[in-house]
């Protein structure tokens, strides 16, 4: 007989796990022990499905590098005894969490399925019913004996995505989550269909955590008529290590003389500056006009597709490994876990 699939489900907080206080009337936490009477719908699935609650639970606008350290390590603990991790997450910063979630787990060989909701799951019309089911499913399937989903994807509202793809562009749709710049994982409908194709290969090596994040980063967003105050402001920031640049279009800025020069001052220092488009769609090419070339020039890195939530968690990760700006920038340029496409 088949051993049976085990999933562990980490509840961080958010919308997904609330029910309605049949007293007060007021929204909080329900208690995963009572999962099945939930949604008994779950004892249909024949998984093994244990929990972990964090305590006290966090709202996502609330989440920082220190929770995702704690995710890790839950994952870290559970990893052998356990086939998939579903993470119930708030919507808000689920796109953050399941970049950093990329990054700090090296060699990662099993899924890690973040998904939410965006009406409470004690309510009637909750999309969190059919979220967390399907998250799951998709948690536990295998061919072979291999997990079908060996990285970090979300999956919301009949669409699997890779976590260090996505953004949240939506707070009122049920399709709260895009995935501009690669395809989906897997659609859903009468049938889970896989792109296999898509998917990452497991490369069956032993679980590597990171959990050692620096944050001395900032996300500068360019608009018209920003200020030579603010931006040397940003720049000046104290143990200030890297950038997110928002740039224009395909990635240009403004070529005003003091703009540059402050930029190429810094960067001089040490600091490093990665470009990333504010369109949802679409890649940096900063040799495309000869306001990204003058960017290029002076030493600003292009991020290529990359989105701002997955640039800011890999440049975490990097500034916790790497203490040379040689070899963060080195790195940069690579699609280390599925985060760019590869040029």
């Amino acid at each position: 007989m088949d051993q049976q699939i085990s999933i562990l489900i980490i509840y961080t907080g958010g919308t997904i796990g609330m029910v309605k206080d049949p007293d007060s009337g007021i929204l909080k936490p329900f208690n995963f022990d009572n999962i099945y009477l939930q949604i008994p719908a779950l004892k249909l699935l024949d998984y093994k499905i244990e929990n972990y609650c964090f305590e006290p639970v966090i709202d996502s606008s609330d989440m920082d590098p220190h929770h995702w350290g704690e995710i890790t390590k839950i994952i870290e603990v559970n990893y052998e005894k356990h086939d998939g991790f579903v993470v119930l997450h708030g919507s808000d910063t689920m796109a953050y969490t399941a970049s950093a979630l990329s990054f700090m787990l090296e060699n990662l060989n099993k899924p890690v399925i973040l998904t939410g909701s965006q009406l409470p799951l004690g309510m009637i019309r909750t999309d969190g019913r059919e979220n967390f089911i399907t998250a799951i499913e998709i948690a536990a399937a295998q061919e072979d004996d291999t997990p079908i989903i060996p990285e970090v994807a979300i999956y919301f509202e009949n669409q699997l995505m890779r976590g260090n793809r996505t953004i949240k562009y939506n707070a009122e749709h049920f399709e709260a989550f895009r995935s501009p710049n690669y395809p989906a994982l897997a659609e859903v409908g009468v049938y889970i269909k896989y792109n296999h194709s898509l998917i990452r290969k497991p490369n069956f090596k032993k679980l590597k955590v990171h959990t050692k994040l620096d944050s001395n980063i900032a996300v500068l967003k360019l608009f018209p008529g920003i200020s030579k105050s603010l931006v040397e402001s940003v720049l000046q920031t104290d143990g200030l290590r890297a950038i997110v640049l928002e740039t224009y279009g395909s990635g240009n800025a403004p070529t005003k003389k003091w703009f540059i020069d402050a930029l190429k001052k810094r960067i001089d220092q040490g600091l490093i500056v990665l470009n990333a488009t504010q369109c949802q769609g679409g890649p940096v090419e900063m040799n495309k006009y000869q306001t990204g070339v003058t960017l290029q020039d002076i030493g600003v890195i292009g991020g290529i597709d990359i989105t701002t939530e997955a640039a800011t968690a890999k440049l975490m990760y990097l500034l916790g490994i790497y203490n040379t700006p040689e070899q963060v920038k080195q790195k940069l340029s690579q699609s280390l876990r599925g985060e760019i496409t590869a040029t």
